[in-house]
């Protein structure tokens, strides 16, 4: 069986983090474990609250996790604050884990910031260079670069220079610009550009998540990095395009729209 863990925080109302980690991870037939950063109040409408657990407790998370079942594949989301960064960091130093997909969280979609200030140093010098991939959108690329980007034309030197930061490969996600979305990888001699339509709705909680959620699972399963990417993208532009309202802000994608069960006697 294929298998993955997510080192995230919790969303309450199910949208994001964990939460979207575990449905992304079930859509592709993967097994998924968790460690949990930290407890958000969350909804539709934004982060009403947030709970930091401690470093020894994701440690041991994690470590009860890669001693007994193991994984193919380990991303992290929301770790909040640095001492959490730097026990991650050192426990998957210690497994030494190959598959590794970094989304940078800081910022939940609502506006709610989701790391401290001084824990992008952590990230940055502590994490990133243990990563196979990182999953940055714009506005992280810019905090992890200390510079603006903010347009398409900015893309392709963000990437290289976060590259220098250390990880195998950059997914620059380009969802915060007007027109088409636009992606960019990079392995450090290749610029590969991933562009879509983009979709008119604004139930789009949980994108970045999900993304590397199944960019993760599909590595589990043994995919190549690009491979892993394209199939995880279209996945996530169906999870979009099959939205609908939940809540009264900005609801969740449809992780299951590949495959919704049938319930006997259902309209």
């Amino acid at each position: 069986m294929y298998k993955a863990l997510t080192i995230a925080g919790s969303d309450s109302g199910g949208g994001a983090g964990i939460q979207a980690d575990l449905k992304t991870f079930m859509a592709h037939g993967v097994y998924g474990a968790s460690a949990i950063t930290g407890i958000t109040a969350q909804n539709t409408l934004g982060v009403q609250a947030v709970e930091l657990l401690s470093p020894d407790l994701v440690a041991a998370q994690i470590t009860s996790v890669l001693d007994d079942i193991g994984a193919d594949a380990v991303k992290t989301g929301m770790l909040g604050a640095a001492p959490i960064i730097e026990r991650v960091a050192d426990t998957l130093r210690r497994y030494a884990v190959r598959r590794l997909v970094v989304d940078p969280v800081m910022v939940a979609k609502s506006g709610d910031r989701l790391l401290a200030a001084d824990a992008v140093n952590a990230l940055r010098e502590v994490l990133l260079p243990l990563a196979l991939l990182i999953t940055p959108n714009l506005p992280e690329a810019s905090v992890l670069l200390g510079r603006p980007v903010n347009q398409e034309a900015d893309m392709r030197a963000a990437a290289r220079d976060l590259h220098a930061l250390g990880p195998r490969y950059v997914l620059l996600k380009g969802g915060h610009l007007f027109g088409d979305a636009v992606d960019v990888l990079y392995d450090g001699e290749a610029y590969i550009e991933l562009r879509a339509a983009r979709i008119p709705t604004r139930h789009t909680h949980g994108t970045g998540c999900t993304y590397a959620a199944a960019i993760t699972a599909l590595l589990a399963r043994g995919l190549p990095v690009e491979q892993a990417v394209r199939q995880a993208r279209e996945y996530l532009l169906g999870a979009i395009a099959a939205a609908r309202p939940i809540g009264g802000g900005q609801s969740p994608v449809q992780h299951l729209w590949r495959g919704l069960p049938a319930i006997s006697g259902e309209d």
